[in-house]
């Protein structure tokens, strides 16, 4: 059975710790969270991939490789997440547990002190991040931003998201502007990473075999010398229940099936509500399973669109329907997706698919404690957000919602942007 605590470690940090033995490898992560904004979001991205090309003591990427070799052939990856409103910048390591080493122990402290290495004593040159670092950095930003629009569904997801919130900080890429990389300089950089060290909350997560008392006295140690200056506070991400009114965007591309990507606001139901639970049956049954109205509707029954689902952004208090339709289909699929949402809330449903959507959802949820990743992003984002409910407390959740709730949740949702890729001369 798996224990979770949480502790202040210092002014500002905080680790959230998963003691468990259900793994051979174990987990640990170090992120800042600061305000998204548009002006800071690119070269926030930038510095953790800055970061990980070297640090004092391992100075480039061959011996930060001959280091993680040491720590048999464990990972430090940089990430760049979006939470709500908050971009989250850092390291993900994954190492061998100490109760699989070959001497009983050891990888952990190490592994923590890499990361704290690499986090806090960058490799410099005069005074600021390697010019050719940067350089680099900056090209493989940029490609990382550029490659976006080629996952063309995925980016029509993006792209509603940004019109639904464009006077919101929540409508920015998690990668910034493309626009926004070219000006930043090492000088520049090496500035704002002092501001996120000194201003930044700093979020600690592990998951292995290490009591928690044990990993606390590792990480203080390893963040030795983290300047901490006052203004951690993560502000709370502006939810917008109602849309003032719904709107259309039509792009045009070089594609051979058209997006449409409609986005409704849930009626301020976030992460956080009560009602939660019941919006999360609720896009079960309208479009997040095989088993969806979504599904076997709009996609099997009437072929009007190749995929079509429906997901939360809980902490936002979004839901976005995603299809592939033909061109010539765009307006029956929007009408058939509205029809089976008016279905949702009028509350008609089979047995077969309440029960469905409720054994998918609850299973989805408890297989997550199977993946240390996928519990290192929720104790992320609940971290985020303020929450301390678990996965298994939002299965049991789900599983007493009654389909009255699920109905009330449906009328909640309102149609904000409907936003439709379509081929050039379509």
């Amino acid at each position: 059975m798996a224990t979770v605590k949480r502790t202040q470690l210092m002014p500002g940090v905080f680790l959230t710790s998963v003691n468990t033995k259900k793994f051979k490898s174990s987990l640990l992560s170090m992120t800042l969270l600061t305000p998204l904004k548009k002006e800071t979001a690119a070269v926030n991205a930038l510095i953790p991939y800055l970061l990980r090309r070297g640090s004092e003591a391992h100075p480039d990427l061959q011996s930060l490789s001959a280091a993680l070799d040491q720590l048999y052939g464990g990972a430090i990856d940089p990430m760049v997440r979006k939470k709500g409103e908050i971009q989250c910048v850092g390291f993900l390591g994954g190492f061998l547990d100490d109760a699989y080493t070959l001497d009983g122990g050891g990888v952990l402290d190490q592994a923590a002190e890499l990361m704290g290495e690499l986090l806090l004593r960058p490799y410099t040159h005069e005074g600021a991040f390697c010019p050719d670092y940067t350089r680099q950095e900056k090209a493989n930003l940029v490609d990382r931003i550029r490659a976006e629009i080629n996952e063309k569904r995925q980016y029509a997801v993006n792209r509603v998201v940004e019109e639904m919130c464009r006077e919101e900080a929540y409508g920015v890429g998690r990668l910034g502007r493309e626009a926004d990389v070219e000006s930043i300089t090492p000088q520049s950089a090496w500035a704002r990473y002092q501001e996120l060290l000194a201003h930044s909350r700093l979020e600690l997560y592990y998951c292995g075999s290490a009591e928690h008392d044990a990993v606390c006295v590792i990480l203080q140690r390893a963040l030795t010398g983290l300047p901490r200056e006052g203004g951690y506070e993560v502000p709370e991400t502006v939810i917008l229940p109602f849309a003032q009114e719904t709107r259309r965007v039509e792009e045009a591309m070089d594609v051979a099936q058209g997006k449409l990507t409609m986005g409704f606001r849930t009626g301020g139901i976030t992460a956080g509500s009560p009602d939660y639970p019941a919006l999360v049956l609720c896009n079960a049954l309208f479009g997040g399973t095989t088993t969806s109205k979504l599904f076997l509707n709009v996609r099997e029954k009437l072929s009007l669109c190749y995929y079509a689902s429906s997901s939360l952004l809980r902490y936002k208090g979004l839901m976005i329907v995603s299809s592939g339709v033909e061109f010539c289909n765009v307006k029956r699929a929007e009408d058939e997706i509205e029809a089976q949402l008016e279905a949702c809330r009028r509350g008609e449903f089979e047995s077969w698919e309440v029960e469905g959507a409720r054994r998918y959802t609850v299973s989805s949820l408890l297989t997550m404690l199977d993946s240390q990743g996928r519990q290192e992003d929720w104790w992320l984002s609940q971290a985020v957000a303020g929450l301390t409910q678990s996965p298994q407390e939002l299965a049991q959740a789900v599983d007493k919602v009654s389909v009255e709730a699920a109905v009330a949740a449906a009328k909640a949702l309102n149609l904000d942007t409907v936003y439709f890729l379509k081929g050039m001369e379509g």
